[in-house]
């Protein structure tokens, strides 16, 4: 059977009075790549914020690689790569410096073997004395990708990552993201469509914080066209009241 890399069960987040994220499920084996979708304040950052350990969930439990995040956090993030939407780079360092810090940060045993694999997966391994801030947005997100890999983890999170990028950079950072999903589990949010057909075995869809879709994409396209479909799924308005019976889960 495929490795299991990531569960997460029965997932809640609280702020304040509201509830936004409401029982969510995923799981993920090595080779999977999972979309992540939504409109705006559906809850995708928090279940990736979630996910990553950098938001603690009000309920629920996660395991990445096998180690429950909540009570072993060192050794399940350990397993995990994460890239938020602003990714978190130095303007001043270069490359490679860059990239030997992340290394050292996750305590790689051979920093130096890690950052170069990294730089050849990412299309960077020519430019790694220039500084970052004088690369193009395309090379930036490859940049914050391969700080996110560089301990080569089994789960990796991408959130937005063709946020602000030009077709031609899209397309790059797609064949990364393929190529990236045929070695480790890969989630990704995003707004373009296009880029979840290209990319996806499963999808996640989310309203107000509740799962209306999970499953794979092919199965979903029976329905109509993906943007159709999203449309559909997503355009109700969610019920505030917590006694109002929450949106039917549709399932593969």
């Amino acid at each position: 059977m495929p490795q299991i890399t990531l569960s997460a069960k029965r997932l809640q987040r609280n702020f304040g009075a509201r509830r936004a994220v409401k029982d969510v499920d995923i799981e993920l084996s090595r080779g999977e790549v999972l979309g992540l979708l939504g409109q705006n304040g559906a809850g995708k950052s928090t279940i990736m914020q979630m996910l990553a350990g950098t938001l603690a969930p009000t309920a629920g439990s996660i395991a990445i690689g096998g180690f429950n995040l909540s009570a072993d956090p060192t050794a399940a993030k350990a397993q995990l790569g994460y890239l938020p939407e602003n990714p978190p780079l130095y303007l001043d360092m270069s490359v490679d410096d860059y990239l030997t810090f992340a290394a050292k940060l996750r305590r790689t045993a051979h920093p130096r073997q890690a950052v170069d694999r990294a730089k050849t997966r990412c299309g960077l391994a020519d430019i790694g004395k220039r500084p970052i801030g004088q690369l193009s947005k395309g090379y930036r997100q490859r940049v914050g990708i391969a700080q996110a890999i560089v301990h080569n983890p089994q789960v990796l999170i991408l959130d937005e990552p063709g946020s602000g990028l030009d077709p031609l950079q899209i397309r790059e950072i797609r064949k990364l993201i393929r190529e990236l999903g045929n070695e480790c589990s890969v989630i990704f949010s995003t707004h373009n469509l296009a880029e979840v057909e290209s990319l996806c075995d499963k999808l996640l869809i989310l309203r107000a914080g509740e799962i209306v879709y999970s499953g794979r994409g092919d199965e979903l396209h029976a329905a109509g066209s993906l943007e159709e479909t999203f449309i559909r799924l997503t355009a109700a308005e969610a019920q505030d009241s917590a006694s109002t019976p929450h949106p039917a889960r549709q399932t593969a």
